[in-house]
């Protein structure tokens, strides 16, 4: 499942982050989870993690609970439109509220607080996510992402001096609406070289998405498929594959793209001519300069840019769903009460019949496509997994287990779920989507 989050622009005044007069960068480490970066973000003293989103113009909650004890000042409430199926939300609007990422600092900085509690990407992403922002750490920073190494670095654009090489690239950036659009140059079947405008999207876990126009069609090859989560609701459209997108001089071939439908995106593509977005499927594949005040970004090919592009092939949409207890057997009688905090923690009670029970996050199938080999084999929505071709899935993050359902293509994989308290097995060959 792709997952986006894109917010129409809202016509907002706020201060600036700014770092220390004595630093000129900040250096965090940042996760990469389903190719989003994931980054520990402090909101008036509490530490919560933000997706670094480059399609959202203002920071947004979505998914604080009563631990999280947040301090919200000044509200009102607003409506805001994003993408999806669905009516404009109700939402908070707060000013004067102290944001800290490490060293850099706002401490008047605007945000909306989104109190549905169905908009939540905690559990497609197997961590806890408390919300999103983007438009201003790249408006008030040259922002270096290095997904290699997954370090991303903040500098003052006035201090910040271009290395020379041979290897790193140039190309403009157009900045409209706080967010920032790329030429590129689309291959599909039957036409070379279509100068298209595309939304450069941090905040899409996916590749290459489309605007159906006079010259941009959905390939013959392709099906109907469940793409993502918006603000206003469920995306549906078309998966497919594409000859290929550039990116200044490096081409990418073979690169899977989705046609979202038209009533899912109508309203936001409103907001600029343009033909698509690059998400991050596709940035990964490169270290990249972002220079919001020079109007330009610059980049190179990195370690993933040859990795093979992932799809679905099972057809299984995974993600969280609470917690359940596992008894395991160990070698000695210690009596022990043990947390260790993982994805959504991970609570072990020993006993001294060597009986370990442990509280495990619980992984289920919250979708499956229609004639997928899974939804083939017999697998349900809401099936709960226990383990893939023997392995045991507790042990591993999510987006592990989704690697092992979706491995390659002719792999058999072995499912055992629970199913109503009763463990059923269920077999089904990878097959090809585009034959």
């Amino acid at each position: 499942m792709t997952l986006l989050l894109l917010l129409a622009p809202l016509l907002v005044c706020s201060q600036h982050f700014k770092l220390p007069q004595d630093k000129s960068f900040q250096k965090l480490k940042f996760q990469l989870v389903n190719n989003l970066i994931v980054v520990p973000v402090e909101v008036n003293g509490t530490k919560l993690h933000f997706l670094l989103d480059s399609g959202v113009s203002q920071p947004i909650l979505f998914n604080i609970s009563s631990k999280d004890s947040v301090q919200i000042n000044n509200v009102t409430e607003i409506t805001i439109r994003g993408v999806g199926h669905g009516e404009p939300i109700k939402a908070l609007s707060s000013s004067g509220n102290t944001f800290k990422i490490d060293h850099i600092v706002n401490q008047s900085q605007k945000l909306y607080v989104v109190m549905d509690k169905g908009i939540n990407l905690s559990p497609s992403l197997g961590i806890t996510i408390h919300g999103i922002m983007g438009y201003e750490l790249f408006r008030d920073f040259v922002v270096d992402i290095s997904y290699a190494k997954r370090t991303i670095k903040f500098f003052d654009p006035e201090k910040y001096e271009y290395k020379k090489s041979k290897k790193m690239e140039t190309m403009p950036l157009a900045i409209r609406n706080k967010k920032a659009y790329v030429q590129s140059t689309l291959f599909l079947d039957g036409i070379k070289g279509l100068p298209v405008t595309m939304l450069v999207d941090t905040g899409s876990s996916d590749a290459v998405w489309l605007f159906e126009n006079e010259h941009i069609k959905v390939p013959e090859k392709h099906f109907d498929v469940f793409l993502g989560k918006g603000l206003n609701g469920l995306v549906y459209g078309k998966r497919t594959k594409i000859k290929g997108i550039s990116l200044g001089d490096f081409l990418i071939s073979d690169a899977k793209a989705a046609f979202p439908d038209e009533l899912s995106y109508s309203e936001i593509n409103s907001f600029g001519n343009r033909n698509g977005s690059l998400g991050g499927e596709i940035l990964k594949r490169f270290d990249i300069v972002f220079d919001y005040s020079k109007n330009q970004m610059a980049f190179k090919r990195n370690k993933f840019f040859k990795e093979p592009f992932y799809y679905n092939l099972s057809g299984l949409n995974l993600q969280h769903n609470g917690m359940r207890y596992i008894a395991e057997s160990i070698a000695d009688n210690r009596g022990i009460v043990k947390e260790d905090e993982k994805q959504f923690g991970d609570v072990q009670l020993i006993f001294e019949n060597k009986t370990k029970l442990s509280l495990v996050p619980e992984i289920v199938i919250s979708a499956i496509r229609d004639g997928s080999p899974a939804h083939e084999a017999g697998l349900r929505q809401g099936d709960v997994i226990l383990a893939v071709n023997g392995k045991r899935v507790h042990k591993y993050q999510l987006q592990d287990v989704v690697k092992m359902v979706n491995e390659k293509e002719g792999k058999r994989i072995k499912l055992l779920v629970d199913r109503y308290n009763s463990d059923l097995l269920f077999t089904f060959k990878l097959t090809k989507l585009f034959q």
